[in-house]
């Protein structure tokens, strides 16, 4: 795993698997995104197999089976449709195409998860639900700042057992390096990327609505900038964002592309939940000037001041309910309205936002 760039970030936990060898068996379809190696990673630990691999880059399909040496390449992502033994279809493809890439998959009775943001516009998101609705199928999504982090997994389950009561507000910053040598073509595109709310701005938004448990909001403000890198006019280099959730919280958060290289990973990310009885703030990939290591989550409420460092100590139980849940037909990882409902709000908040020159 890449400390360095966003891009790379492929956490790897320990093996725990929820279904016998054989049993849940996938595919790798488009590998633009390396946030797809995350993705197997974490299906593989859960016990699922990586069978078939297909991307019209060569050098990526070798790359990846590489790091999964059970797997083999498809001649095209049609063999991988036709191939009755996969069960689920994983995608990491350009944003702007996972839509047709899913909902192909759902076609083709199989199941999907995709990277986030797991597609680009209301019309697509449209397509999707119309799909899920027609097939049965799932339509799943890495919003890995959550799934694939302990500290916030483990905040999760701190507000769950009420540690800081009712969540009021949540304040969340995902700043990322840019690095942009390092970055394809499409990265700035904002047809193909989205816009930056669309694409980071999506893993804060489906945190707000977990963590104070809303399900819907209304995007009060937004916000989208291209402050240093005029030489790409299809970039944004920064957005923000105001919401309000139905059920009464409220939150604000901040992404953008100014990692100074001076820090150790690609990008400090931070997160504070107020409550009723306390509040929490997570410091997610580092714990700057102090420890290198990140996870760090820290509690404040009516006895005390608590520091946890959980990284290695809680897992990414999402995979394994994820997993059950495309065998069992049950919903226990996330449901389907709010994979889509938290891509529904970035969408929105991109297409509303206010756009700042400067």
């Amino acid at each position: 795993m890449s400390a360095s760039e966003g891009m790379n970030y492929a956490p790897s936990g320990k093996p725990s698997p929820v279904c016998a060898p054989g049993e849940f068996v996938f595919a790798a379809v488009g590998l633009d995104h390396g946030h797809i190696n995350g993705m197997c990673n974490g299906l593989v630990e859960a016990g699922a197999e990586l069978r078939l691999v297909y991307d019209p880059d060569p050098e990526k399909v070798e790359a990846l089976i590489a790091r999964f040496p059970g797997a083999r390449a498809a001649r095209s992502y049609q063999e991988v449709l036709d191939d009755p033994s996969i069960q689920l279809v994983a995608s990491g493809a350009v944003p702007a195409d996972r839509a047709g890439i899913g909902i192909s998959a759902l076609e083709h009775d199989k199941d999907y998860f995709v990277d986030k943001p797991p597609l680009t516009t209301l019309e697509q998101l449209a397509a999707a639900r119309d799909a899920v609705a027609r097939t049965g199928r799932k339509y799943g999504v890495y919003y890995s700042e959550r799934l694939h982090v302990e500290s916030a997994v483990f905040a999760g389950q701190l507000v769950e057992r009420g540690a800081i009561g009712r969540v009021l507000h949540v304040l969340g910053t995902g700043p990322h390096r840019m690095n942009a040598p390092a970055r394809p073509p499409w990265f700035f595109e904002k047809e193909r990327y989205g816009g930056i709310l669309c694409d980071i701005g999506s893993h804060q938004i489906e945190q707000f609505l977990f963590f104070t448990g809303a399900n819907d909001a209304t995007i009060t403000a937004s916000r989208v900038a291209n402050y240093h890198h005029k030489q790409y006019p299809g970039i944004e280099d920064f957005g923000d964002c105001a919401l309000i959730g139905d059920n009464g919280a409220t939150g604000y958060f901040r992404v953008d592309w100014f990692t100074p290289d001076g820090l150790s990973t690609w990008g400090d990310g931070r997160m504070v939940l107020l409550g009723t009885e306390g509040y929490i703030e997570l410091r997610k990939y580092t714990d700057v000037a102090r420890e290198p290591s990140g996870d760090h989550v820290y509690l404040v409420d009516g006895e005390g001041e608590h520091h946890f460092a959980v990284h290695g100590e809680v897992g990414y139980p999402f995979f394994g309910q994820f997993v059950r849940d495309c065998l069992d037909r049950t919903e226990t990882a996330m449901t389907q309205e709010h994979a889509f409902k938290a891509v529904e709000l970035c969408v929105q908040a991109e297409l509303e936002a206010v756009r700042v020159e400067g």
